[in-house]
Parts: structure tokens; sequence; C-alpha cells
């Protein structure tokens, strides 16, 4: 036989001594896959019932208000803690991403997927949502409203609050009093100065 077909001989050997190594003991292996049927329990499933007050790692929620956005049946009314220029920068991301699609960036509900078909929620400026709790906010995001989906799992409960701070300055922005500005009622500021004779000709015949 020629070299060569010596050298593919060994090959083929080689290849079934390798396939012949291949178990597949661990794929095999007894074992219940999810919602599959049990003979061996009483309860004929093969998932086991958590144990009685078990939570996962993460979740344990033990204060009600900033996980629900109410005490019993009753909306929280301010936020749980205090707001910070971070709170508002952070809540204004988060809105923008997740919010502004239907409410737009000024809260009127005239977002990009509204004026695209999409069915238009109510203007945040409006007065029963100006007055509203500001948990009512945390709550909506939590559990949806109307036409409205929930965001509970793409929207953390911190953010969730911080879009909340959000919205509150938006309606303020709305209808901010000139008492609200920071440094005295902007009508008593000074005007600016006048331009100096002949400012606007600093480029002479050439810039007319």
């Amino acid at each position: 036989m020629s070299a060569i077909r010596w050298s593919r001989l060994g090959a083929v050997a080689v290849g079934a001594m390798l396939l012949a190594g291949c178990r597949q003991d661990m794929h095999n292996q007894p074992k219940y896959r999810g919602l599959r049927p049990s003979t061996f329990f009483a309860d004929g499933s093969s998932a086991r019932p958590l144990v009685e007050g078990t939570v996962a790692r993460g979740t344990l929620q033990t204060d009600e208000s900033f996980f629900t956005g109410k005490n019993g049946q009753t909306l929280v009314a301010e936020l749980p803690f205090a707001v910070e220029a971070q709170v508002l920068d952070r809540g204004q991301e988060r809105f923008n991403i997740y919010c502004a699609p239907c409410h737009d960036q000024t809260g009127n509900g005239r977002g990009m997927v509204v004026q695209r078909g999409y069915r238009q929620p109510p203007s945040f400026h409006i007065d029963r949502l100006r007055t509203v709790e500001i948990g009512h906010f945390f709550d909506t995001m939590t559990n949806g409203f109307g036409a409205m989906p929930d965001y509970r799992v793409q929207i953390s409960p911190r953010d969730r609050w911080n879009i909340a701070a959000y919205i509150r300055a938006l309606q303020l922005s709305q209808r901010a009093a000139t008492s609200d500005v920071p440094g005295g009622d902007p009508a008593k500021l000074a005007a600016p100065a006048a331009p100096a004779a002949g400012a606007g000709h600093a480029g002479g015949e050439g810039a007319k």
C-alpha cells in the first residue's frame, strides 16, 4: 500500500478512537427539566415549592412606601429622599429614554410615537396631574395605567422616584412665578448697558 493510503487509514483510525471517547453520560444524565412532570414527588411536579418566607437576593422590600409609592392604599405625597441636582439630572436622563417617546420632552403628551398613531397620554400640565400626589407617578410607572405598560423591569425603584422628581420639575417650569427665580424679581434686574457708539461699525465700510 502506498504511504498516502496508509496515512489516510491512520487518520480514520484515530478519528474512530476519538469518537468512541465522546460519551453522552453528562448530556443524558437523569435529571428534570423545567415544568416536566415527576412520578417521584406526590404532587406530580418536578419543580419544588420555595420554602415559606424565601426572598430572592436583592429583592427584600422592607420599605413599603419606597417600593410601592403608597402607604397602605394612600399615595405618597413626598419624595422619599432629598431632591438634589443629581436626582433631577438622573431623572431627566431616564425620562428622555423611557417617557419622552410618548410624553415628549416637555411632558405635553405629543411624543414621537404619539405622532405616529399611538394613543396620546394626558399632559403632565393639566390640573389633575399637577395636584396629584407624587406617588401616583411612581405607581403608574410600576404597574402601568390604561394604555401605558408597566416599567418595573426596565426602571429601578430609585430611578422611578428620580423620574417622578423630574416630572415635578417639568410641571414647575411651566407655571413658575417670578418670585421662584433665585436672586429676586427678574423684572427688577438692571437693564443691560447700551452698546458704545460706533461699536457696530468696527469693520469699517467693508462690514456694511
